[in-house]
């Protein structure tokens, strides 16, 4: 296990439930946001910068401050969420560092940062603590690698501000790769993603659910008493319930809910939205924190 340090607690308080599991809604998606906007005139790809700052204005408006924590991109959503007072005292701010998209070198996929994103700037824009993704493939990179260098560095940039870093990893097919056999690897390759994240110094780990009981508790072991939270990858919430549940019976440490909420409630126009929102994602929030804290 990789210890906290004591502001990092803090950190890890302010993004977890009065139970003590984490529950965060993601909503640091750009290109992903506009494609749940799906009543735009002339498509998606018309929605301006300012109209997405405005969904992700409501969105924690009347959503994620209804929930200990909320991630949001400093490309769009921040500092303005900050500065205008949208997101209340009781929600805590994650704020996502890595860039849309990934590149590809070698057949394996890498992101960047967000130009000019630092563990300082992290908290010169408010947040609470930080999450940072990286694509991994752990049968194909070591502690050796690119990535996992990044990572290193990166973990202790941030114990050094005294800002909590989640590492967000996610496994993908490689291109000489069939379907069955990415499906066949895909628990293990979760779960080695975990060890090799925690061998790099990760504290907090946001991974995809690994497709069973037996997956979601080898996870936990690989991940060596660090925390690890579950992320919805655009299932349907009835879906990502289920998973949740697996996942926490078998020591998860908690979820990271996106568009399971909210990929139905968005709209161009902002009285749809208020309404989907108020009416269809907050039920399912308050469902899932249930669900987290063991009480559904």
């Amino acid at each position: 296990m990789n210890p906290l340090t004591t502001i990092e607690r803090r950190g890890m308080s302010a993004i977890s439930t009065p139970g003590g599991r984490m529950l965060i809604v993601a909503a640091d998606q750009r290109n992903g946001m506009k494609a749940a906007m799906n009543d735009a005139p002339d498509g998606p790809a018309s929605i301006s910068t300012a109209e997405l700052a405005e969904a992700k204005a409501d969105l924690v408006r009347y959503l994620a401050n209804n929930a200990p924590a909320i991630l949001l991109d400093p490309e769009v959503a921040l500092p303005a969420v900050v500065d205008d007072g949208v997101l209340i005292r009781g929600t805590s701010l994650v704020v996502g560092m890595d860039a849309s998209g990934f590149a590809t070198v070698d057949g394996l996929r890498h992101t960047d940062f967000v130009p000019g994103m630092t563990a300082r700037r992290v908290r010169e824009l408010g947040g609470d603590a930080a999450k940072m993704l990286w694509y991994l493939r752990p049968d194909r990179q070591d502690t050796r690698s690119r990535v996992a260098t990044d990572m290193r560095e990166l973990i202790q940039a941030c114990t050094a501000e005294g800002v909590l870093l989640i590492v967000e990893l996610l496994t993908y097919r490689l291109e000489d790769e069939t379907e069955e056999q990415y499906a066949a690897a895909f628990p293990g390759l979760v779960a080695d993603g975990a060890r090799l994240a925690v061998e790099c110094g990760a504290k907090v780990l946001k991974l995809q659910y690994p497709g069973s009981a037996e997956g979601c508790a080898a996870v936990t072991a690989a991940a060596d008493g660090v925390p690890w939270a579950v992320l919805s990858a655009g299932v349907d919430h009835e879906t990502f319930m289920k998973q949740v549940g697996i996942a926490m019976a078998n020591g998860a440490g908690g979820a990271m809910a996106g568009r399971s909420l909210w990929k139905d409630s968005l709209s161009v126009s902002h009285d749809l939205r208020k309404d989907y929102l108020t009416k269809r994602a907050l039920p399912r929030l308050q469902e899932l924190a249930e669900v987290v804290d063991g009480r559904g």
